[in-house]
């Protein structure tokens, strides 16, 4: 299959860069559509997260241009993304798929998030119609692998996430989180995950302020806090000694002029403010001033590297199954190639015994029952006899490489119908019936 995938993640890029290819949910759609324009893409997918931008695309010539796609819909110079971009093409981008889904290129190897951002846009994509046959079959696939990751090793076995690992940067810099107020500023996933880790550490009041209210309201009353309306934001922000803003803002919330005025009320009493937005919600201007503490998405690698170290055999075992997955998908993608030819083959024998026998039922005259299904079994009989070696054949070189020219060759010494196998090729079946349900 025609697999391409381009991106950048954390690894690649800091967070001054990822925030220009940011694309918020609600546009997602919309970029959709306008990949599927880019010349030769005929299905894709697009990975949005604070902490990696990717494009998968299923390709008609597997050399597809992606970068056309960020060039037209950023309207970015290139080289403000360019040098931090990589691409994987066929095997290698099955295979960065599988370790996306099952956290090993996380930011928190082993963080249960991904899986439910890469579900998410999934659903996002197959309702957009930039999903069919060939990406469904892969990332149904992916869903899969990750499962068994999570299941036979324990690479997720200790519950840490980029908001856990936030609250615990907090912790450390406070000594204690009792008592402390907090300010939630979005109420997506991320900041319920915040919330909870907070209240554990003995936090509160929570206050949570979004621009959708009703939403707010819903995240404040699962862990007894207050709503607070998106225009008091500020009035309400002052109060508090730990704000985590999470949203999908394309510009910054807090500036330094905020800051400055936080301080003013609060007589210098510090406030510490965790950005796991991307773009960022906080000015990094903010860190300028004595007493307040700013730290973004990329500040949180160094308290990350502790739980990294710990995870690297359990990582290690999760690769190695991996490796055997794509090994595994790759030999059924083969045996889909083969589907159309041996279709065709077999469709074009049964033409010719039918034919035979129409021809020469003229010549025996009335037949009863038992002649003619006599006469069936036998021609079937011959057919197939006659089709066994040449599709053993095709399914024994499936993984080798020599089976597109097979292919070819097959197609032409049997004189098959091109536009009959391109047919079947367009209708790929998936490895899993269902459909894997979103994560909440």
């Amino acid at each position: 299959m025609n697999y391409q995938l381009l991106g950048m993640n954390h690894k690649t890029a800091p967070v001054e860069v990822r925030e220009l290819l940011a694309i918020p949910e609600r546009k997602l759609p919309e970029a959709l559509r306008q990949l599927l324009t880019v010349p030769g893409v005929s299905e894709g997918l697009i990975l949005s997260t604070c902490n990696r931008i990717e494009i998968l695309a299923q390709t008609k010539n597997g050399s597809t241009n992606l970068r056309d796609f960020l060039t037209q819909y950023f309207r970015l110079e290139p080289q403000a993304y360019e040098p931090h971009l990589y691409e994987y093409r066929a095997h290698d981008a099955v295979r960065h798929v599988f370790r996306v889904a099952s956290s090993l290129d996380s930011m928190v190897v082993g963080e249960p998030q991904i899986l439910g951002q890469v579900k998410e846009a999934y659903a996002t994509a197959r309702a957009a119609g930039a999903v069919q046959s060939h990406l469904d079959l892969l990332l149904t696939r992916a869903f899969a692998v990750a499962k068994r990751v999570r299941t036979e090793t324990d690479v997720g076995s200790s519950s840490v996430s980029i908001a856990s690992v936030a609250v615990e940067l907090a912790s450390k810099i406070f000594g204690s989180l009792a008592g402390k107020q907090v300010c939630l500023v979005g109420a997506g996933k991320m900041s319920e995950l915040a919330a909870r880790h907070l209240l554990a550490k003995g936090a509160g009041p929570i206050f949570v302020a979004n621009r959708t209210y009703d939403r707010a309201q819903t995240l404040a009353e699962k862990f007894g806090g207050r709503a607070v309306r998106f225009d008091d934001l500020y009035r309400q922000c002052e109060q508090a000694d730990i704000i985590i803003t999470s949203t999908g803002s394309p510009v910054a919330i807090f500036c330094r002029e905020h800051g400055e005025l936080f301080l003013s009320r609060r007589r210098n009493r510090p406030m510490f403010f965790i950005d796991i937005a991307v773009p960022r919600d906080v000015d990094p201007e903010m860190n300028r001033l004595d007493g307040i503490f700013v730290y973004d998405i990329d500040d949180l690698q160094e308290a990350v590297s502790s739980h990294v170290a710990g995870r690297k055999q359990e990582a290690e075992r999760a690769e190695q199954l991996i490796d055997s997955e794509v090994e595994r998908f790759q030999t059924r993608l083969h045996s889909l190639r083969l589907t159309p030819t041996i279709v065709s083959l077999q469709d074009q024998f049964e033409t010719i015994r039918q034919s035979e026998l129409d021809r020469i039922r003229g010549r025996l005259g009335n037949l009863t029952p038992e002649q003619e299904r006599a006469i069936e079994a036998l021609s079937r009989g011959i057919v197939n006899k006659i089709l066994h070696t040449p599709i053993r054949s095709l399914k024994t070189a499936a993984a080798g490489p020599e089976i597109t020219t097979l292919i070819e060759s097959f197609r032409k010494i049997f004189d098959l119908e091109i536009k009959a196998a391109a047919a079947h090729e367009g209708a790929l079946p998936s490895e899993d019936t269902n459909h894997p349900e979103q994560e909440s």
